[in-house]
């Protein structure tokens, strides 16, 4: 089998994978496109060898194999900082959200502590539950619920608060002795 015949194969493999991961939603499609374009110029190098040639020549390299040596590094370099930007935007994201969970749990805090005086009610805050017990990203996938509805339309009071003779979600055990004269 010549080089050439064994590049062929290796191409096909490689569409072959590739149509694979975007089929199971493990590769996305605005990342796969530069592998598609790799794997043609692999097939093209394979299918139609003198290309190379001719392509070194024009370009006033002396060595096929050096061209291609630079045409892959050129290719890394590419990947790499595709993968650079790509890693900077999911650090700003995940700081984003980090931000936006902060303030929320501030908020329940808040909410928590606005009882009414000697009274306490009893359902535990929901969006303290939520945050105690994620759902899975396909849940919130198919039931999505912005942050800024559940804010703009809280959730009554009764159902904030938690039961009387039990302690917030976070800070103390249930049933804890604390400072509290309410109780």
């Amino acid at each position: 089998m010549s080089g050439y015949g064994f590049a062929l194969g290796v191409s096909a493999l490689l569409v072959a994978t590739l149509f694979w991961l975007l089929r199971a939603r493990r590769l996305r499609e605005k990342y796969s496109a530069i592998w598609l374009v790799l794997v043609l110029g692999v097939c093209l190098i394979g299918a139609v060898p003198g290309f190379v040639f001719w392509l070194a020549s024009v370009v006033g390299v002396e060595t096929p194999v050096n061209l291609l040596l630079i045409g892959a590094s050129v290719v890394l370099l590419v990947v790499c900082i595709q993968l650079s930007i790509e890693v900077s935007n999911l650090e700003e994201e995940t700081r984003t959200i980090a931000e936006e969970l902060a303030l929320l749990r501030l908020t329940v805090e808040r909410l928590a502590h606005q009882e009414p005086a000697g009274q306490r009610l009893a359902q535990p805050e929901p969006v303290v539950e939520r945050l105690a017990h994620p759902e899975p990203a396909v849940e919130r996938l198919a039931h999505p619920e912005p942050v800024v509805e559940r804010l703009a339309h809280p959730e009554p009071a009764d159902e904030r608060l938690p039961p009387a003779g039990t302690a917030r979600v976070g800070t103390r055990a249930a049933g804890a002795a604390d400072d509290d004269p309410e109780r």
